[in-house]
């Protein structure tokens, strides 16, 4: 049978944006699978180097806009760290405790359209988004926004907390906890999701290393790499929680390994609003902020929920001289037409949900 070539996207539903893919058949085993992309392409780099610092915020924000704060989180520590600006105490367990409930809003997205990519369990959609609701709606109550928050601050972050920021972050871990813990009767006792999953698209070990993956993509091939571990910041170090891990490295344990994820982000802001001290968490005033003394390179991590964020910056006065960015689901990507080769076309769709891609930060 002569190969057949066929085109996915780029506005296919099941791609997650503006991804093209260009697909080889034999049959309906696929035997190449050549991603573009492009299609979204907005230069934000570049933009940067021509905006100050603090105006450079709301363009980061856009990169992931299923988990926004994490990517202003990355941009304002990288910063922070050029300028020499401490953060204050009580504001590193604000960042922690938004930038967990951000993961969990992030892998609760994922998980309701990774259903829906398989065609079945429009429950589980409905679920995941009615969770995913009872966050934003805290995050409009904290930042003033539901989506591109703008929120971090040099030092700090925007404005006060509410009163009882505490009070309704543990009402909602409480509300979280128990309704995540219902997805694992519906999934894991439905036999199509599991034979959909399990052994399609196996990314080995070695290969999750060569290849540069990142995130719960990672961790799913059994490599324990996470930089809230690795290369602690914040008050990572001072909270107890475990890095899920799976060997078998298929799109069932990358599931196995985001679902498992949030459990251990409800710890870690059980224990940061346990720990948390009452002190001001708002940061520096635009006016009393110093430009760096001098352009020193400035590298930051930051784990981001599709995987480990790294920002390249070359720091002038007034503003970035060079921004260089290494986004996750950019190196996730190229997985694609490693896991995809020799399967079957109707598996495509589930090897590229488990991925998790944002195309904005691809195309950034």
């Amino acid at each position: 049978m002569p190969i057949m070539r066929i085109n996915v996207g780029p506005i296919h539903p099941s791609t997650h944006g503006v991804l093209r893919l260009v697909v080889d058949l034999d049959g309906d085993t696929i035997k190449r699978v050549e991603p573009h992309v492009g299609f979204l392409h907005r230069g934000v780099e570049k933009l940067s180097e021509e905006r100050m610092y603090l105006q450079n915020i709301s363009y980061y924000n856009k990169l992931d806009y299923v988990a926004p704060l994490s990517w202003e989180d990355l941009y304002v520590s990288a910063v922070e760290k050029a300028m020499n600006i401490e953060v204050k105490e009580a504001a590193m367990y604000v960042r922690v405790i938004l930038l967990e409930f951000q993961r969990i809003a992030n892998h609760l997205l994922w998980l309701g359209t990774f259903c829906n990519d398989m065609g079945q369990m429009f429950t589980a959609f409905m679920w995941t988004f009615r969770e995913r609701e009872k966050i934003l709606q805290f995050f409009e109550h904290v930042t003033g926004q539901r989506m591109f928050f703008n929120y971090m601050r040099l030092g700090g972050v925007k404005s006060p907390l509410p009163p009882n920021f505490k009070d309704e972050a543990n009402d909602l871990i409480d509300y979280l906890y128990k309704n995540i813990s219902e997805y694992k009767k519906l999934l894991d006792a439905n036999g199509i999701f599991k034979e959909r999953l399990r052994g399609v698209g196996v990314l080995s070990y070695d290969d999750a290393i060569k290849y540069g993956a990142s995130g719960p993509v990672l961790r799913a091939s059994g490599v324990d790499e996470d930089v809230r571990k690795s290369k602690p910041y914040y008050v990572y170090n001072k909270i107890s929680f475990h890095i899920p891990l799976k060997s078998e490295g298929d799109s069932y344990a990358r599931y196995q390994v985001r679902y498992e994820e949030m459990f251990q982000s409800i710890k870690i802001i059980r224990d940061a609003l346990m720990n948390m001290p009452d002190d001001d968490v708002v940061g520096a005033p635009v006016k009393l902020i110093n430009p760096p003394a001098k352009n020193d390179i400035v590298i930051e991590r930051r784990e981001l929920p599709k995987g480990e964020g790294l920002l390249y910056m070359v720091p002038d006065k007034q503003k970035p001289y060079r921004i260089s960015i290494r986004a996750p689901a950019f190196a996730n990507l190229q997985l694609l037409p490693i896991l995809a080769k020799d399967a079957k076309y109707a598996d495509l769709f589930p090897i590229l949900g488990s991925l998790d891609l944002v195309m904005a930060e691809i195309d950034r």
